[in-house]
Order: C-alpha cells, then structure tokens, then sequence
C-alpha cells in the first residue's frame, strides 16, 4: 500500500527525468536510437499516467440501482446461487453470477444503507 501511494510521484519524477535524459541525448542521437528514444518516453508516460487512475474501476462497475422482482417473477434458475441480506421484515437475494462480474452492489435494506461485496 505505501507503495501504491507512492507511485503517481514517483513515475511523475522518473518521466520528468527520462524526457531530460532524451532530450540531452537527442542531438548526439542516430535515426534507430531517436526511435528507441521515442519508444521509451511512450512507455514512461504510459506508466506515469497509468499509476494515477484506478483501473479496477474501468472492469468493475458497482451495481448503483439494483432491481428487484418477487421471487415468483424471478427467472432464476433453481440451482442459482444467490447472497441473501435480511434486516427485520425486508430480505433481498443477490445472484451470485452477477456478483462475480461487479463485485460491489449498493443496496438500501430496511432504511439502512449497505454494501453488499463478493
């Protein structure tokens, strides 16, 4: 963790210090080593930019407003597998294959707000 909050300055001074690097080697330069110049500033920038955004956040997206219907309407299979929250009357199922894929559901239940997690 210290070093996942680390790394946005961290790849910020190690870009800042590859481009004056290229740009102190780029007059004395031959055409393939101004190439492979180019190349190593695309991927320092590349991991610069990449270490200050959350990609997890790009492949699983929290179910925000869950739709629920009665168990009678449902078309679940029988053999589903589901997580199942009860608070004083109210009780909700949450299927399990859909759980897998988003992995965070924002839920109200009984007036109190949850999240559900797999």
């Amino acid at each position: 963790m210290t070093l996942r909050q680390r790394a946005p300055l961290g790849t910020l001074i190690a870009a800042l210090a590859c481009l004056v690097l290229a740009l102190a080697l780029w007059r004395t330069a031959s055409r393939w080593r101004k190439s492979i110049l180019v190349l190593t500033l695309l991927v320092v920038g590349f991991s610069a930019v990449m270490a200050r955004l959350n990609y997890f956040e790009w492949m699983f997206h929290p179910i925000d407003g869950p739709q629920f219907l009665a168990q009678a309407d449902s078309k679940l299979d029988t053999k589903e597998m589901i997580m199942a929250v009860r608070m004083g009357s109210e009780a909700r199922g949450y299927p399990i294959s859909q759980m897998a894929y988003h992995h965070v559901l924002n839920d109200v239940v009984a007036g109190v707000p949850i999240a559900v997690t797999y």
